[in-house]
Formats: C-alpha cells, sequence, structure tokens
C-alpha cells in the first residue's frame, strides 16, 4: 500500500500529496464529529420531553435535575431556561434573551469542522483539474520536443496520468459533501428542536390546550328572543 501511494505520487506530483493530506483531515474530522454527536444524543430526545412534562405538571424541580447532565445543545438549552424561568420567573423577557445566548453558544459547538469539511469539498476538485492542466502542459511539451518522433502511447500514458488528479480530487470531494450536508441536517433538527421546545416552555402549549365546547342553548329560549326582537 505504501508502494502503491508513492507511485501514485511519482505519478500525479504534489497535487497528489495535497489530496491524501486532505483526505486524512477529512477523515479525523468526520470521526471526531460522529463521536460528538453520538456522545451528545443528537435527534434523541425522549429524556427532554419527560422533564418538559414534569415542569408543566409543577414538578420544576424534578424536571431541572432531569437535565442537569444534558450535553446535547438541546438539553443544555432547556436546562438554562428551566433554571432561568425557576430562579426568574417575573423575568421572561430577560431569561429569553439568554437562551437565546446559551442556544447560540452550543451551536457553534455542534458546527466546529463543518465549514472545514465544506471548504475541501469545494477545493479538492479545483486542485485536481489544476493538477490535471498542470500534466497536460508536461504533455503538450513532451509532444512538442518529440517532434515527428512522438510515441502515441508516452503521450497517451502521460494524459491518462494527468486525468488522474481531477479524478482524485472529485473522489474525496463528493464523499465529504454528502457528509457535511448529513452534518449540517442535524444540527438544523437540533436548531428547531430547541426553537420548538424552549417556546413550548415559555408559552406552556397555550394554543394545544384543548377548548370547552360551549353550553347549548334550550330551544325554546332561542325561539323566545326571536319573538321579543
Amino acid at each position: 500500500m505504501v508502494d502503491y501511494i508513492l507511485s501514485l505520487y511519482d505519478k500525479g506530483g504534489p497535487v497528489i500529496a495535497i489530496l491524501a493530506v486532505l483526505s486524512v483531515i477529512t477523515l479525523s474530522t468526520v470521526l471526531n464529529r460522529l463521536w460528538v454527536f453520538s456522545r451528545f444524543g443528537a435527534g434523541r430526545h425522549a429524556r427532554i420531553r419527560n422533564a418538559l412534562r414534569l415542569w408543566k405538571q409543577n414538578k420544576k424541580l424534578p424536571a431541572i435535575q432531569l437535565l442537569s447532565t444534558e450535553r446535547s445543545p438541546v438539553g443544555k438549552t432547556v436546562f438554562h431556561a428551566m433554571h432561568g424561568l425557576y430562579h426568574s420567573p417575573d423575568k421572561q423577557d430577560l431569561v429569553r434573551e439568554d437562551i437565546d445566548r446559551v442556544a447560540s453558544d452550543e451551536l457553534v459547538k455542534a458546527r466546529q469542522g463543518l465549514r472545514l469539511l465544506e471548504m475541501i469539498s469545494q477545493i479538492a476538485p479545483l486542485l485536481g483539474l489544476f493538477g490535471t492542466i498542470l500534466g497536460m502542459i508536461e504533455a503538450f511539451q513532451a509532444l512538442q520536443a518529440a517532434g515527428a518522433n512522438i510515441d502515441p502511447a508516452a503521450l497517451a500514458g502521460g494524459i491518462w496520468i494527468a486525468l488522474m488528479t481531477t479524478a482524485a480530487g472529485l473522489a474525496l470531494a463528493i464523499p465529504t459533501s454528502m457528509i457535511a450536508g448529513w452534518f449540517d441536517g442535524l444540527i438544523d433538527r437540533e436548531t428547531q428542536s430547541i426553537e420548538s421546545m424552549v417556546t413550548s416552555l415559555l408559552t406552556g402549549d397555550i394554543t394545544s390546550r384543548p377548548i370547552n365546547a360551549p353550553q347549548s342553548v334550550p330551544r325554546g329560549a332561542l325561539e323566545t328572543e326571536h319573538a321579543a326582537s
């Protein structure tokens, strides 16, 4: 494997070496993000929903204690919201502003590394194309130097080696872009969960409460009212 990588470097030049380094950086970043998202349980909000249920049942201290060990952005944000509302119930505006601060800080931590993956997915094809252009230049320089004694096999070999850098750049960019998009989707869902749960906590789901049906009016009373009018 080492000999194969060295042969690719000899054929592709420094561009292949740069793409190899970017591949290692991409792999390490992806593994780190997978570990982080798995550690804080992205998308798993059962405990947070249980805490909200306890809060709405006026069991506020048990709800806060249930979220005291939460590591996810949603859990930490809801925990700070409950903590603020419990100690300062008359300062909802200030609590809301501080919740926004906590949520922003947690989401920034969750997005660490995603910008790097997006940048690599954009740069890798350009690097591959740059390597191809350099290889084509070398191939046509060899063609010009050979004059009438050009060897078509040698020219074809130079061209495929040049195109190899483009293939390497695309092979790195495509999966990196897909993984970055998947991570970004996870964070978007976490953001939506934060907004939904914090709003539910602050408003008490006032618009979701059951509507009491109006009492029926006796038919005779309606007829009497019409006759009087």
